[in-house]
């Protein structure tokens, strides 16, 4: 695995917190009236930070341990609109999503930095990716997080020109 992956991926937890920071408190939950062309999924702030836990979480640990211990399986995508609701992110406390975010980067990290090149080459079909590796799935996992700084980046310059 190469070491810029491993790096962003190490790093990401601090970038997502510093970004989701800028927002003042009562811009947190603030949506535009226009989603048009936002880089990642359509939600507010805190719903960011809840949503890439629990991608991380439900989404990516199985995936992976699917991965590693399944023959060519299929992974499938979660239906990340669904949790807003499900896991009622508009209630979420900030800081316990980053502590339980954090943990499981971590255990993330662990996995990944443990995988021998076999590991890394085992194969799987992934719901709107098509075949993939293991090792693809850890950049499809760094990309994602890539996603949502953009989208609380997207979302910042929505609220400074609504201000003007």
């Amino acid at each position: 695995m190469n070491s810029i992956t491993l790096l962003a991926l190490e790093k990401f937890p601090d970038q997502l917190e510093q970004y989701f920071n800028a927002f003042a408190d009562n811009k947190r939950h603030w949506s535009p009236e226009s989603w048009e062309g936002v880089p990642s999924e359509s939600l507010n702030a805190i719903e960011q930070i809840c949503h890439v836990r629990d991608v991380e979480i439900d989404g990516y640990h199985i995936r992976f341990n699917r991965m590693l211990s399944d023959s060519e399986p299929t992974l499938d995508s979660l239906d990340g609109y669904g949790l807003v609701e499900e896991k009622n992110y508009a209630q979420a406390d900030p800081n316990h999503v980053f502590k339980e975010f954090r943990a499981a980067r971590v255990e993330t990290l662990e996995l990944v930095e443990s995988l021998s090149e076999t590991q890394l080459k085992r194969a799987g079909f992934f719901e709107g990716y098509g075949r993939l590796t293991v090792a693809g799935l850890v950049h499809y996992l760094c990309s994602h997080d890539q996603q949502h700084l953009s989208g609380l980046q997207w979302l910042l310059g929505k609220i400074e020109s609504s201000n003007s």
